[in-house]
């Protein structure tokens, strides 16, 4: 059996364990994004530097590694800044995106899927509203029917919390619009202000889409759609610190989340939409919440690195593949957290206190091997397992602190990168 080429639209620390994934399993992988040396670059068999939201370049990337049809390879988004528009017609020419074109297109804006969550499938979230000038935010949180302070604003585009801030007060509405705008992804200036919701704890589900080959063509699994255990997480400016599983949940509150995160991944993938999307919820009390979807492996799912024997990457590329995936076995309770970088770094960064990090039982590190840094920049995380999810959350909250990330001999203060 010849394995197709995954092309690869963002190749940052994701996108990297996806291309490991697919070459262990012998696909050719071509690694794309807007600066060169990308994490995922460094592990694939090709890389193009293109402005993935220039239509014309996306295009041409497409068509000179894949083909259209049914072992033509897929195009697999792994961040949001695509011109989606363009995945759309190329889909309809006949290439494979995953999940689907309909899904990268919908989850690109954050208007687009809470629409289609709130309105369309009914499925319970924050009240929310939108706005273009700081004008209109005002107005959508401070009007009778707006969301009420404090707030919660953030671009439509964007990921990993970039522009994301709580308001508290009238006053700083205007330095949200203009903090939300000057880090969105993409060229369109939209923010959405949401109520803020006090819930009891955060979890993402990843949720996996099956699918198989028969003659040549693809069709449906006959088979459930497959849930990851709930992984609770914890963020800071809007982006995740430390995941962990398992994350004590009633069991009649898994089934909520499970029913809804069935529902609008059915919706948004179509009948034979495959891969793995992360579905994060909000729990109060005795009340699921959905908050946000990735058509695409979570950053908060990279604990799966070591909690169990197929990790969140594993199971994207076997589900876009159409292989088997009979069952996922779960090792012990296990945590990550994120090394950050302190500050701006213009050359690939050093790492003091790795050896003292790994010299822990149970604790693993991944370094992600960006070449540059800025402050807050993700730049690794660290992994353990333990007893208990408490005690793993200690562990790999340690290991991180013990790994700094410092400029290297050839480093230096770098402006702002992407």
């Amino acid at each position: 059996m010849q394995l197709p080429t995954l092309l690869l639209l963002g190749s940052g620390e994701l996108g990297k364990e996806v291309a490991i994934s697919a070459k262990r399993l012998g696909c050719r992988v071509v690694a794309v994004d807007s600066y060169d040396g990308a994490p995922a670059m460094q592990v694939s068999d090709a890389r193009e530097v293109i402005d993935m939201l220039h239509a014309p370049s996306l295009r041409r990337v497409v068509r000179r590694h894949l083909k259209p049809g049914v072992g033509g390879g897929f195009i697999v988004p792994e961040i949001e800044a695509i011109r989606t528009e363009e995945l759309l017609s190329l889909e309809r020419l006949g290439y494979s995106v995953v999940p689907s074109a309909r899904a990268a297109n919908l989850t690109m804006n954050r208007d687009a899927i809470r629409d289609l969550a709130a309105s369309r499938l009914r499925l319970p979230t924050a009240r929310y509203a939108y706005a273009e000038s700081a004008a209109e935010l005002r107005t959508a949180i401070t009007a009778k029917k707006g969301t009420g302070l404090p707030a919660v604003v953030k671009p439509v585009m964007s990921s990993s919390g970039k522009g994301q801030s709580v308001v508290t007060r009238a006053a700083d509405i205007d330095a949200a619009w203009t903090y939300a705008v000057s880090n969105m992804r993409g060229d369109r200036p939209r923010v959405i202000a949401e109520e803020f919701i006090e819930f009891d704890y955060e979890i993402t589900l990843l949720t996996v889409r099956q699918r198989r080959v028969v003659a040549g063509r693809r069709v449906p699994e006959p088979r459930r759609t497959l849930f990851v255990r709930p992984i609770g997480h914890r963020q800071e400016r809007g982006d995740y610190q430390e995941s962990w599983m398992p994350c004590p949940m009633k069991p009649a509150l898994i089934r909520s989340a499970q029913r809804m995160a069935r529902t609008i991944t059915a919706e948004i993938a179509g009948p034979e939409g495959a891969g793995l999307f992360g579905v994060e919820f909000f729990v109060r009390g005795n009340e699921v919440i959905f908050s946000e979807l990735s058509p695409r492996p979570h950053d908060t799912g990279m604990v799966t690195m070591i909690s169990q024997d197929l990790s969140e990457f594993d199971l994207h590329v076997r589900a876009i593949l159409g292989l088997p995936i009979p069952a996922i076995r779960y090792e012990k309770a296990a945590a990550s957290a994120v090394i950050l970088s302190p500050g701006p770094i213009a050359g690939p960064p050093e790492y003091p206190g790795l050896g003292r990090a790994l010299a822990a039982s149970g604790v693993q590190i991944r370094l992600f091997g960006k070449p540059s840094a800025r402050k807050y920049r993700r730049m690794g995380v660290a992994l353990a397992v333990a007893a208990s999810a408490a005690g793993a959350r200690k562990a790999a909250t340690r290991a991180a602190s013990l790994v700094r990330v410092e400029p290297g001999v050839t480093s230096k203060a770098a402006p702002r990168t992407r």
